[in-house]
């Protein structure tokens, strides 16, 4: 599945990824391969990605939103902290 993955100030990750992570408004949650449309506000916690079984990355957030929709997922978050 791709990532778009989206600060005010900069790209954080764009490709593909294996699962990710999202610290949702109602609780954490991960999204895989093939999940269903969702979209969702993000509190403060920690987003993370999986680029291959190994190759984990950890970006802390202070909020946002996310959208999964056709295989792809959104981040769109207020900043890094």
């Amino acid at each position: 599945m791709k990532l778009h993955f989206l600060s005010p100030k900069k790209i954080i990750y764009n490709g593909e990824v294996e699962s990710v992570t999202i610290p949702g408004s109602k609780g954490s949650f991960t999204v895989l391969d093939k999940h269903a449309p969702l979209l969702t506000t993000l509190q403060k916690g920690t987003v993370v990605y999986c680029v291959k079984e190994k190759d984990t990355h950890k970006v802390s957030i202070a909020g946002g939103f996310a959208e999964v929709k056709d295989n792809i997922v959104t981040i769109c978050i207020e900043k890094e902290i």
